[in-house]
């Protein structure tokens, strides 16, 4: 494997192996950022796990946060062209399942076929209506604050933190802008398995008609917990029984 400039600065690889059976691509929620996904190396044996790098947060702190996510999920499939020497399963949580989608739309394009999607934090189900989403410009900040603990995955002290709003409510806003604005394309968009995954007690869950959206198999997973299941239980077993020869999830 060959990686450019592009894939060290869409990409982290928490621990890189030898000769992986698959790389598990992993696709952050709106505000959310690779870091995420740091704990999932090296817990899955033979996969090699990547997290997406938004720009705007992080080590990308100083670029603007993407506004279309459609050229978000191009600029993304040009940095994982490289590792599609391997199976490539794609994971997308929230906003990053719509992101995930896109890019195997786009990995298809150029002839690489993911092995499976999973849209974590997402049902099979008719897309919202529109009065049932919420603008992010209509919210003040002490709102937005609020959606994010609501939702989970904050801790509420840090929330309260000025600091920590002045960085982090700009590009929660501009992923919140993108994900509002995006439509997807005809359906079906995927050839390629998807697994839905959502929590028992998960009312935020992501509305998506995933059964028309491939014309492979779909399959609905419930897991315990709320929005943000994955923080203290990640599905790693449910990834790992994908591949070619499933995998045991590590301790």
């Amino acid at each position: 494997m060959t990686t450019t400039p592009d894939t060290a600065r869409w990409l982290r690889c928490p621990l890189t192996l030898d000769a992986p059976e698959a790389r598990l691509v992993c696709f952050p929620h709106a505000g959310g950022s690779a870091a995420m996904f740091h704990p999932w190396g090296g817990r899955l044996p033979g996969v090699e796990v990547h997290a997406v790098c938004y720009p705007g947060r992080a080590h990308r702190i100083a670029e603007p946060p993407p506004a279309d996510l459609r050229r978000l999920a191009a600029q993304i499939t040009d940095a994982l062209m490289p590792l599609a020497d391997r199976p490539l399963i794609l994971f997308g949580h929230s906003m990053g399942a719509a992101v995930a989608l896109e890019t195997a739309v786009a990995l298809q394009e150029r002839g690489v076929e993911p092995l499976h999607l999973f849209a974590s934090g997402s049902r099979d189900a008719p897309y919202p209506e529109p009065e049932e989403l919420s603008d992010p410009d209509e919210l003040n900040d002490a709102a937005v604050v609020e959606r994010l603990l609501t939702l989970g995955g904050t801790d509420p002290e840090l929330a309260a933190d000025p600091e920590f709003q002045e960085l982090v409510l700009p590009y929660v806003r501009a992923d919140g802008r993108m994900f509002h604005a995006y439509t997807p394309g005809p359906a079906p968009m995927l050839r390629c398995p998807v697994t839905t995954i959502v929590g028992d007690v998960d009312d935020d869950a992501d509305r998506r008609p995933w059964s028309t959206l491939t014309s492979g198999p779909v399959r609905e997973h419930g897991v315990r917990g709320d929005h943000f299941y994955l923080v203290d239980e990640p599905p790693l077993a449910l990834l790992g029984d994908c591949l070619p020869v499933p995998a045991r999830s590590g301790p």
